[in-house]
Order: C-alpha cells, then sequence, then structure tokens
C-alpha cells in the first residue's frame, strides 16, 4: 500500500469517527456497503473514485483534502495580494475551505460604494485605520482593534475614513461568493 493510499484510509476512518458515523450510517450516506467502507478502511479494498466521490460527499470533505500530502501547504497558507480598484485583498484560506478569511487593504474613495444584501453574516476586524461601515441609513465608526459583525440582509457597505485602513474578515462561502461577484473584495 503506498503512503497516500495509507494517509487516505486514515483520513477517511478518523472523519468518520470525528462525525461520530458508524459504518452503517455512513453507508447510508454514501450509498455503500458497510462492508465495503470498512474493507477500504482496513486496506482489504481498493480505493478508486467511484468509491471515494461518494465517501468525501458523505463526510463533508472534498476528494483534494482526502489526497493531499502532508508537506506544509496543508497547513501554510502564503497569500498573494490582488487588487481591484481601492482594495487590495490576500486570501488567509484555501479555496476549498467552508469559510472565507480575507486580510483587505482600503483606500480612501470619493464614491461610497452601493450598499448589498445577501444571506449570512459579515465579520471584520479593523487591524489598521478606520472603516466607516454604512448599514442602511447608519453610519458605524470601526476603530483599529475593534470588530463588526452584522446581520447581511440590511444593506451595507464599508469604507477607509481619514485614511487607508487594514482589515480581517471572514465570510461564510456564500457570503464570500457574493462579495466577489459585486468586487467589494
Amino acid at each position: 500500500m503506498s503512503e497516500i493510499e495509507a494517509l487516505v484510509r486514515t483520513r477517511l476512518r478518523s472523519l468518520r469517527h470525528a462525525q461520530s458515523l458508524s459504518l452503517d450510517d455512513l453507508a447510508e450516506r454514501s450509498h455503500l456497503s458497510p462492508s465495503t467502507i470498512s474493507r477500504i478502511e482496513t486496506g482489504k479494498r481498493a480505493i478508486s473514485l467511484d468509491v471515494l466521490l461518494p465517501l468525501a460527499r458523505a463526510l463533508r470533505t472534498d476528494v483534494e483534502t482526502l489526497l493531499e500530502d502532508d508537506a506544509d501547504d496543508d497547513v501554510v497558507i502564503r497569500p498573494e495580494p490582488s487588487r481591484e480598484g481601492s482594495r487590495t485583498t490576500w486570501m488567509l484560506s484555501k479555496a476549498t475551505g467552508t469559510m472565507k478569511a480575507l486580510k483587505v487593504r482600503l483606500e480612501v474613495v470619493s464614491e461610497v460604494p452601493k450598499q448589498r444584501v445577501h444571506p449570512g453574516h459579515d465579520w471584520f476586524f479593523v487591524m489598521e485605520g478606520r472603516v466607516r461601515l454604512l448599514l442602511g441609513e447608519r453610519a458605524v465608526i470601526v476603530e483599529a482593534g475593534e470588530a463588526a459583525e452584522f446581520a447581511t440582509m440590511t444593506p451595507h457597505a464599508f469604507v477607509a475614513e481619514g485614511g487607508p485602513a487594514e482589515v480581517i474578515m471572514i465570510f461564510d462561502q456564500e457570503g464570500h461568493t457574493v462579495h466577489r461577484q459585486d468586487g467589494e473584495d
């Protein structure tokens, strides 16, 4: 058995145990038999895509995560800046994760961006500078060292106030998709 096969088998078994799933539970979710899953976990059956895909889905992960080698790239993220308009963004999380973390540098702009709505919550922490958060008719100043969290069904936008600002933002996948489409990050 190759090292990657052993690693995948260990990850499958560990994910099943972490989610408190019996072989029968995982079999029901994946539409595979409990004996097939047991043989995969113990190395008595080859791992093929026809079983790996349904197991990954049933364990709420992706095949890429199951197949990643143990280099430091599975732990260390090396963000590259991406500039769009007055914002520079660094992705601080993996593309495959369900949560997205970003570092954003906001430059002062003359026009306030259009306020948007979308399902979920937004959260950001101001590392330096000041941010003016617009929530419908409200304007809230968030200072360095402070965080803001708000329901995103309220129309919202934010800008640097009085000089550049840097923030750390966290979104769920849906919120990140909306912000990317709007060019907000």
